[in-house]
């Protein structure tokens, strides 16, 4: 009679299988997304992934949560600056950190637009950013902040123009004080 096959305790397994998807992701974008390549790229069986994941929108919210959790930083002003700068500042440092992050990152959240399982997410992040950017002004104002970032860097991110900052403060400050 054959021994049961041993089970390793592996704790860490299910986030191993999530930073493996990001990987994937990263490299051949979400069409290359499979429980297959996820899994060789985490080294775990198969099993493993379908076991953490029952579909792979799942693993993509899991994903995207991730993400957003690392696109979230705490926007903190810097003695006399203002909000439009340090708005302006903060995208530069988060678009000239890692641009294949920052490119991983919006295929993600655009894979909301085909994906229904990933716009609760997708919403997500976009509420927590007006929230923190409400702190500042008003909730109308801070959505179209938002507006305005997400466009400055899908352009910057699809004409692989380097990031302007005073460009973008510019904006910015026309959002924050009309003329």
């Amino acid at each position: 009679m054959a021994a049961a096959p041993v089970r390793r305790y592996d704790p860490e397994r299910r986030q191993r299988i999530i930073d493996a998807a990001i990987r994937v992701v990263g490299a051949k974008g979400i069409a290359g997304l499979s429980h297959r390549s996820v899994a060789a790229e985490a080294d775990v069986p198969l099993g493993s992934t379908t076991y953490h994941f029952k579909t792979l929108d799942d693993l993509l919210v899991a994903a995207l949560r991730q993400a957003n959790e690392a696109y979230a930083p705490a926007l903190a002003l810097r003695g006399g600056e203002d909000l439009a700068g340090a708005l302006a500042r903060l995208l530069g440092e988060l678009l000239d950190a890692d641009r294949g992050r920052a490119e991983l990152e919006y295929e993600l959240y655009l894979a909301a637009l085909r994906r229904p399982a990933l716009r609760p997410v997708a919403a997500e992040w976009c509420e927590a950013v007006v929230a923190a950017l409400s702190d500042h002004t008003d909730p109308v104002t801070a959505r179209a902040l938002v507006a305005v970032m997400d466009g400055i860097s899908l352009q910057v991110l699809l004409t692989g123009t380097p990031y302007d900052e005073p460009y973008a403060r510019d904006l910015l400050t026309r959002v924050l004080r009309p003329t």
